[in-house]
């Protein structure tokens, strides 16, 4: 279902930090409208979302050590938590609102991925910088040495979790998702546990790789 080439662990070593990924697999997922109030509860749970976060922190460290900058390009969590802050929590549908609401609680970057919509298996690699990609900015391929999650067609993640393309995304007809969890030095168990919480709220089949 995923793997995780060497090189992208040992770059977080060489930085400090251990790397790990949780995938959650759900089937039968119902999607729909977003859900706000899911959101804005996480905010309130999250307390002080201005303040550092030592997770947080870690992945400004991994991203310094594959070349891009965190201050324009942080991770999705921070920039997740950074939006929120302002009031400004964006409400995709039910599916997408969920793993956002649990990423801005535990401050844990989450991708979700339409399982349709891969091709082969996906994996979090280094970049040789011609790979395709069809997020906002299509014209721009990642960086030689970037940190990319992609499957057999192309990139579905550039900068680890920083953007996603538009192939994989959720959307209201997805029924089939994986949901990758990414941590550094933590237990991604407690998000894992209330992704899974929020999904068999939507009726999903879950299954948990680690």
């Amino acid at each position: 279902m995923f793997a995780i080439a060497d090189d992208v662990l040992d770059l977080c070593r060489a930085v400090g930090h251990e790397a790990t990924v949780l995938a959650v697999l759900a089937d039968g997922l119902r999607n729909g409208p977003g859900d706000p109030a899911l959101l804005h509860d996480a905010v309130a749970a999250a307390g002080d979302l201005s303040a550092p976060h030592p997770h947080l922190e870690a992945w400004r460290d991994v991203y310094r050590g594959f070349g891009a900058k965190p201050q324009r390009t942080p991770c999705s969590a921070e920039a997740l938590r950074k939006r929120a802050a302002k009031g400004d929590v964006p409400s995709v549908n039910r599916i997408v609102d969920a793993y956002n609401a649990v990423s801005i609680r535990f401050a844990v970057p989450i991708g979700g991925e339409d399982r349709a919509a891969l091709v082969g298996t996906e994996r979090l690699v280094r970049a040789a910088g011609d790979e395709p990609f069809d997020g906002a900015a299509a014209d721009e391929p990642p960086k030689p040495g970037e940190v990319i999650w992609r499957d057999d067609i192309g990139v579905t993640c550039r900068r680890w979790n920083w953007r996603q393309g538009r192939r994989t995304a959720l959307t209201e007809a997805t029924t089939s998702a994986v949901f990758l969890l990414e941590g550094l030095d933590i237990d991604l168990r407690p998000a894992a546990e209330q992704l899974i919480s929020l999904l068999d709220a939507r009726s999903a089949t879950i299954e948990r790789l680690a």
